[in-house]
């Protein structure tokens, strides 16, 4: 009877992020570490399933989506800190945005708004290839990922700015420094 409680492992639902674009919907699943997930995505819905986090737990989601989306058009990546999703809306034609990720009108605890990548239908850059993803259609999931960087939220951004002009100004508060003894 041990041997049985043992052999059953205690299963969790995945953590997960979302945001989207008139034409496509921008799904995080939260789980570092993930290896070898069973993920199968179909017109109404997603279903994952693996194994990951700091201690190797067996996670799985099961989600409906509130509209269609084209699942032969739609990709994923799985990355060392979570697996992105990039679901191409069915019906992109009509131009909107939808209120909610999950058909049912009801809040969960696991799914957030992923602000970082929040766009929303009046955004004036929204068109523009201005901020993170912009308003790149076309955009594939590998030019995507290589705009992540590795810098959680920088973009890509020179946290120093302008180094030309900073050469003279970085150091100029170095020189009054007393020595140390």
């Amino acid at each position: 009877m041990a041997l049985k409680m043992a052999d059953q492992e205690q299963v969790l639902h995945t953590p997960m992020e979302w945001a989207q674009r008139k034409d496509r919907v921008l799904l995080t699943i939260v789980l570092e570490d993930c290896k070898e997930p069973n993920i199968e995505i179909t017109d109404t819905g997603l279903h994952f399933k693996g194994k990951g986090g700091t201690e190797n737990k067996l996670h799985e989601a099961k989600i409906e989506f509130f509209k269609e989306i084209d699942s032969k058009e739609s990709k994923y990546a799985v990355l060392p800190r979570h697996i992105s999703l990039i679901l191409k809306k069915k019906d992109a034609t009509e131009e909107h945005f939808w209120p909610r990720l999950l058909k049912e009108k009801t809040k969960v605890h696991w799914l957030k708004t992923d602000f970082n990548k929040w766009k929303d239908e009046d955004d004036s850059d929204y068109e523009g290839a201005g901020g993170g993803e912009g308003g790149a259609g076309d955009m594939d999931l590998e030019s995507m990922m290589q705009n992540m960087g590795g810098m959680g939220g920088m973009g890509g951004m020179d946290a120093g700015g302008d180094m030309e002009n900073d050469k003279e100004s970085s150091d100029s508060d170095d020189e009054d420094l007393p020595d140390l003894e």
